[in-house]
């Protein structure tokens, strides 16, 4: 039988407001106090997030188009698009992006697959005492982060138990981890490793989730441990992996705390550790240019924004949803 050709039907502009308050009209007196409860129950979220959220973003926004600024007192006045203009042509907002963009193409892979690597292996039958690792690993994450930090710092010191131990097996320069900006990015690796303890239970509660009927299936079929990894985990786990992704590219972008502490925001050694929202948070809070400084936050809520939407659009290919067509 010949299917009918379908018809698109259009409505006018304002058929979805009165389509919804006709919807209204038509619940039933329980529907409608379930509504209005729903709606007070949310309340405290919506006025947290207008509050703290959407109107700090207009503000933010209409404060690229003047010249407002702490240090120099002038007076108030619309500037048009001059902070941007001067945002392209800042050689130290570059300098903080690409240091920002080349820590993130080394750490993103690592957060990514080394929590996810961990986790297969705590999550396979033939490991011996996995709560007791599960908690060794994820007891770095509840330590303070600034007292981590600077136990790192002293870990990594030219004088620190990594070169002791160097020494001892015959290096007789090691590296100067924390001044020399070639070892630099290591050391931050390292000390971002340490703390990936939420990464593995994030995976492990997915690899979880994943019914064993696949594996007895595919033992049964003759396929082996590299086998099942490649078909069965990593496809039914490349939702929990993307997510992993987003988060990562996140929290990459906004890295600030550990160059921070560590380098006291000076950027050293030789402007390696001057990520982007380090120079962010100096615009702000040291030159306290606020204009000039919320011109460098758009930039950066664009780039994490493009970045994302981006990994959403190549996720239809590689991220598989049991259950979605």
């Amino acid at each position: 039988m010949d299917q009918l050709p379908s018809v698109a039907v259009t409505r006018p502009a304002g058929a979805a407001g009165r389509l919804n308050l006709r919807a209204w009209s038509k619940l039933t007196p329980l529907a409608r106090r379930e509504a209005r409860q729903g709606l007070l129950y949310i309340a405290p979220w919506l006025l947290g997030f207008f509050a703290f959220t959407a109107i700090p973003m207009v503000a933010t926004l209409a404060l690229t188009f003047v010249n407002l600024t702490l240090a120099q007192r002038e007076p108030l006045a619309f500037v048009g698009l001059d902070n941007y203009v001067r945002l392209a042509a800042d050689d130290r907002v570059w300098h903080s992006l690409s240091v920002t963009l080349r820590f993130s193409a080394l750490w993103l892979p690592i957060s990514i697959i080394v929590p996810f690597a961990i986790a297969v292996g705590l999550n396979s039958r033939h490991v011996r005492g996995a709560p007791l690792f599960r908690s060794l690993f994820f007891l770095p994450y509840v330590v303070p982060f600034v007292a981590g930090v600077l136990v790192w710092e002293q870990t990594l010191g030219d004088n620190g138990w990594i070169n002791d131990v160097l020494r001892l097996v015959g290096v007789e320069k090691p590296p100067s981890w924390l001044f020399d900006s070639t070892w630099i990015y290591p050391a931050l690796v390292m000390m971002g490793v340490w703390g990936i303890g939420a990464g593995i239970v994030i995976n492990l509660a997915g690899l979880r989730a994943i019914p064993t009927e696949l594996y007895e299936a595919s033992r049964i079929d003759g396929a082996g441990a590299w086998a099942q990894l490649r078909h069965i985990t990593i496809p039914m786990m490349s939702p929990i992996l993307f997510f992993t992704l987003i988060l990562g590219v996140v929290e990459v972008l906004q890295y600030f705390l550990v160059p921070l502490v560590l380098k006291n925001g000076t950027g050293e050694p030789a402007g390696a550790t001057l990520f982007y929202n380090l120079n962010l948070y100096r615009t702000f809070f040291t030159y306290q240019e606020l204009s000039y400084g919320a011109t460098m936050a758009w930039l950066l809520f664009a780039l994490t924004l493009a970045i994302t939407l981006v990994l959403f659009a190549l996720s239809r290919r590689y991220v598989y949803y049991a259950g979605a067509r």
